[in-house]
């Protein structure tokens, strides 16, 4: 492939140390031109609206990756509305002029271990890449024994660069040492007053405490 683009996608609420080391491994790994990091409107997986508004959560965000020329923070699904499914996500990459081989979606080996209950399993395959990181409790190299209708599309790129023509909807597994952070934590925390210190950028804890989100109180 001429050009590899990342594609990030979550609701982010907030986005966490966890979202970027996720990136970070992935564009090391895939030599990815950039990254797109696409906050969901509606999440499918949540049976609540996500805490933080989808204003608060895109500019976290932007402010997360401002610092990191390869990220790019997406507005597509937010202007979308709606629930905001990965294969609907891609098809709309893809009419705005992205071919399915450019794109690599982002995802931890924990989200993808569920990959046959998502929207449109297994077309939304075809629509691009994946490259799954490992998380805490979640090495990539559970994923062969976990998915073996997939292991003959994976590729262990974690000590070698990914070559670069690959077939059609290949898996890219990298191992990588990624932090133990879930938003849900942080949002626990923010209630206990806890420090977000390891888990957040500073400039989104700062955004955070400057407008009171997560707080009971607090309407977002």
């Amino acid at each position: 492939m001429s050009m590899r683009i990342g594609v990030l996608g979550g609701t982010f609420d907030p986005i966490h140390l966890g979202h970027l080391a996720v990136a970070r491994a992935a564009h090391r790994a895939l030599a990815l031109d950039h990254i797109l990091v696409i906050p969901s409107h509606t999440p499918p997986h949540r049976s609540m609206q996500p805490s933080a508004s989808v204003y608060h959560r895109f500019a976290m965000a932007a402010l997360a990756v401002a610092s990191t020329e390869a990220c790019r923070v997406s507005d597509l699904e937010l202007l979308a509305g709606g629930t905001s499914y990965t294969s609907r996500t891609l098809e709309r990459l893809h009419e705005a002029g992205f071919a399915p081989d450019t794109l690599v979606f982002l995802t931890g080996a924990d989200a993808f271990a569920e990959i046959e209950s998502w929207k449109d399993y297994p077309r939304l395959l075809t629509q691009a890449h994946f490259a799954v990181v490992s998380r805490p409790g979640w090495p990539v190299s559970q994923l062969r024994h976990r998915l073996t209708a997939l292991a003959g599309r994976m590729i262990d790129v974690t000590n070698d660069r990914a070559p670069e023509r690959v077939p059609e909807s290949t898996i890219f597994l990298i191992d990588a040492d990624t932090p133990d952070v879930s938003a849900t934590a942080i949002r626990q925390r923010l209630l206990t007053g806890e420090s977000l210190e390891g888990f957040v950028d500073p400039a989104v804890d700062e955004h955070i405490r400057r407008h009171g989100l997560y707080q009971r109180s607090t309407v977002n």
